[in-house]
């Protein structure tokens, strides 16, 4: 498997897991010590992993027949670090969401997700 191929593996992890709120899918794709950041109304909305997931999992699932929007309009790989741009929707907004992945021992993890929503 090239580097793009796992890269976009992880994407898709990620995609899906948000969009079917698969809890073993986001821990499998983001590292523990990620960091998930954005504006949320006034407030830059600063969160771990574990109450990322936790919010997604309370939003809940789309419908089981649902097709998850995913449109990776970037992928830059540096040796073992790779940054990812991603447009995808959650909970009915859109948003672009910025990857930063970091290849520790032989797989890609996502550490760090700055997002933005559409109005």
């Amino acid at each position: 498997m090239s580097e793009e191929q796992a890269i976009s593996a992880v994407v898709h992890l990620y995609v899906d897991g948000m969009a079917f709120a698969n809890e073993g899918a986001l821990r499998k794709a983001f590292h523990p010590s990620a960091s998930i950041v954005g504006n949320s109304g006034d407030a830059v909305e600063w969160l771990t992993r574990d109450a990322f997931i936790a919010s997604i999992v309370r939003e809940g699932a789309a419908p089981p027949d649902a097709q998850p929007l995913m449109e990776v309009e970037m992928v830059h790989i540096t040796g073992d670090v790779a940054s990812v741009k991603v447009i995808d929707e959650f909970a009915g907004a859109r948003y672009s969401d910025y990857l930063s992945l970091l290849k520790v021992d032989g797989r890609w993890l996502i550490v760090n997700k700055v997002w933005h929503r559409h109005g």
